[in-house]
């Protein structure tokens, strides 16, 4: 029996281009909205860092032009990217054991929903070379082409870097249309959150951050509960 072929760094590194240039178109319209928003250059790069993710940073920078608080971000991010832990967890059942901590680090926190994807599709054992490569490779692209996009907007005229706040709330609306087309699930837990925010700010019960974190948190169990397989069948049947 042929040993099977083990996943190196280059292989990371191969799987990862089509993911690097699939970052570009978003990664500069992330740093040309960030200058729009207010963000140094500086900033912007070392949020592309620090942070890696996409739906997060751009909440983020909606978060920041309505002077949300630094606490009521870190927590609407960490809501929105509680997945990964999800993610990292399924990996770790295919990728080889016993590997340093440190080195483990590095093969997981450039994982995204795109090579999550690309590796779980692997039919050869994972390794953290591989993870590693996958990742870095993405990881690259997003940060630099974040602060090319943070330096081209420097260079456009101040009406058109205006303007292009606007282009944050289409970005939203066109991640959202398709996925309201596929699940009345999306379209309600949306349109519950959007209820919620409102209530809270009208209301004057929370500020905009804290109503913004508390209405995902709400409409997100209340949607989950009303689809749980046990009350679905209830009302199927009651």
């Amino acid at each position: 029996m042929e040993n099977q072929h083990k996943l190196t760094l280059l292989d990371g590194l191969r799987s990862g281009i089509p993911l690097a240039a699939g970052y570009i178109p978003v990664a500069l319209t992330f740093g040309l909205l960030a200058k729009t928003t207010g963000l140094s250059l500086f900033e912007t790069f070392l949020m592309s860092a620090l942070v890696f993710g996409g739906a997060s940073q751009y909440m983020s920078l909606s978060m920041l032009a309505v002077h949300t608080g630094i606490i009521e971000i870190i927590m609407t991010t960490f809501i929105v990217n509680i997945r990964h832990f999800l993610f990292s967890a399924s990996l770790n059942q295919l990728v080889e054991r016993d590997v340093p901590w440190k080195k483990a680090f590095y093969a997981f926190f450039a994982v995204t929903d795109e090579s999550f994807a690309v590796a779980a599709l692997r039919k050869e054992k994972l390794t953290t070379r591989y993870m590693i490569g996958l990742g870095s490779t993405g990881y690259a692209s997003w940060v630099f082409w974040s602060a090319a996009g943070h330096a081209a907007g420097a260079g456009m005229p101040s009406v058109l870097q205006e303007s292009m706040s606007i282009a944050l709330y289409a970005m939203f609306i066109g991640l959202l249309v398709p996925a309201l087309k596929k699940q009345r699930k999306v379209l309600l837990l949306a349109g519950a959150g959007a209820l919620f925010n409102t209530v809270f700010q009208m209301s004057g019960m929370l500020s905009a951050g804290w109503a913004i974190v508390c209405a995902t948190l709400l409409s997100a169990v209340m949607i989950e509960w009303l689809y749980h397989p046990k009350l679905k069948e209830n009302r199927k049947y009651g």
